[in-house]
């Protein structure tokens, strides 16, 4: 598994309205519901947000049997997410948003106090020994407490990132990296001194280092950056890229598990905290946890133009002679399409305007090869060389040799690969002004060939 998650997971709904009035019986503002989003919350937010690297996440985490955790589990489930579940007690808890024209008017909290979550199931256990990475988002409501977990974190051998909580324990020692922002340092570490956010940092970060017995301890400052306190003297100061107004909810989330996605892969802390304060920075500038989560718009599947068929070919060699431009064509059966034919058609379709392909027929492919041929059907071999960047047009011609189709299509220049030692229809291409060319061919590239290696190994067999 690339990272799994530890934490509390909430519940978030958000009640989207428009107020346009003042209640009669009350002072306070009457909202008009207009739209209502759910989403997980605390370390469900922070597996949601891993899991759009596309990487595999796991979350470790307690749901009650209740509407709310069946919700929760849903959603999880449906973003990709593997969920672990430690027994909740009580109720789940939810923390629902009253909103207008972007702004909290109030929150309600449900669930009631934390309770203690129940033992959790030999897979949570073998999950955390085996992970490769591990983030703690702890939301002080007992998950990150839970003795069992805790003794598994302590002996994983995989890079632990630890986003703490005030309510909850101290990180257990050896994380690899400790995430508090500014605000929680303070209140953590008891220090009330003063001086500019990067001394308060500083010292806070460090003495928090110590203390927990962490790896280094990254300290988050919002718009200011992070700064990283590790076992040297001298703190890494890491700018915020950009400084935007905005939502601010689940950055930190996204901070922790940018982090611990970097670890996973072997990036080093001052590598994955460079990572982790981009990551965050653009989350907030681009709108936050509703633009992070809202659902990507489905891009109608357009086909792709058509372009087989004489009735294309003919529209845009006329399209582009129109214009002054150069028609290109050239020819063959492209039986198996290898890279000796994607070098001729490169240099093709180099020389002009536009490529089209005469292609043989079946019927005509078996009058110059046999009856064994072709290996693909003329409707396949016409789509694979259709979708190549480099051919803009195919037509089907049924005869042994292109002529008839060349007498109306009328290029302006006739390729062949350099395999050739001349080309029949050179004297017909000379009729309109055409030119005939060798294009380079690569050496020992044929279909002929591949047949012939791919029966040998074959009989070998």
């Amino acid at each position: 598994m690339s990272l799994v998650i530890v934490g509390d997971t909430l519940l978030d709904r958000d009640v989207e309205g428009s107020v346009r009035r003042v209640a009669p019986d009350a002072p306070a503002p009457v909202l008009d519901e207009e739209h209502v989003s759910e989403r997980p919350g605390g370390a469900g937010l922070a597996a949601l947000l891993a899991a759009q690297s596309g990487e595999d996440v796991a979350l470790v985490t307690a749901l009650a049997d209740d509407a709310g955790g069946a919700r929760l589990s849903e959603l999880l489930t449906e973003a990709g997410v593997q969920v672990y579940a430690l027994p909740l007690p009580g109720a789940t808890p939810e923390k629902v948003r009253m909103r207008a024209d972007g702004h909290v008017l109030l929150r309600l909290d449900r669930g009631g106090e934390p309770q203690a979550p129940g033992p959790a199931p030999e897979a949570v256990l073998e999950l955390l020994r085996d992970a490769k990475a591990i983030l703690v988002s702890d939301y002080g409501r007992g998950v990150a407490r839970h003795a069992e977990v805790r003794r598994a974190l302590g002996e994983t051998k995989a890079p632990i990132v630890w986003d703490p909580h005030p309510n909850g324990p101290q990180p257990v020692p050896n994380a690899r990296l400790v995430t508090p922002n500014l605000s929680e340092v303070r209140k953590l570490s008891g220090d009330a001194g003063g001086g500019s956010t990067l001394a308060a940092a500083q010292r806070g970060g460090q003495a928090l280092r110590q203390h927990w017995r962490a790896g280094a301890v990254v300290v988050t400052c919002g718009g200011d950056g992070a700064v990283l306190c590790h076992s040297g003297s001298t703190p890494l100061v890491v700018p915020a890229p950009t400084v935007a107004d905005g939502d601010t909810c689940g950055a930190g989330d996204r901070f922790a598990a940018t982090a611990a996605l970097a670890l996973a892969s072997g990036a080093l802390v001052s590598e994955a905290v460079q990572q982790a304060v981009e990551a965050a920075s653009a989350y907030v500038a681009g709108g936050g946890v509703t633009a992070a989560l809202a659902p990507r718009p489905e891009v109608e599947e357009q086909p792709a133009p058509e372009r087989i068929g004489a009735e294309q070919a003919g529209r845009l060699a006329a399209e582009i002679r129109s214009r002054g431009g150069t028609v290109v064509a050239t020819g063959g059966c492209f039986d198996l399409l290898h890279v000796g034919h994607l070098a001729t058609l490169r240099a093709a379709r180099k020389l002009g305007d536009c490529l089209i392909v005469c292609l043989n027929s079946d019927d005509s492919v078996r009058g110059l090869k046999g009856p064994d041929r072709p290996l693909n059907p003329q409707n396949d071999r016409a789509r694979l060389l259709a979708a190549l960047d480099c051919v803009d047009a195919v037509v089907v011609f049924e005869e042994s040799t292109p002529e008839a189709v060349l007498s109306w299509l009328r290029p302006d220049v006739w390729v062949k690969g350099g395999d050739y030692d001349s080309v029949p229809e050179a004297e017909l291409v000379k009729r309109w002004g055409g030119q005939t060319v060798f294009v380079p061919y690569l050496d020992g590239r044929s279909t002929t060939s591949t047949i012939a290696a791919a029966q040998a190994a074959s009989t070998r067999r």
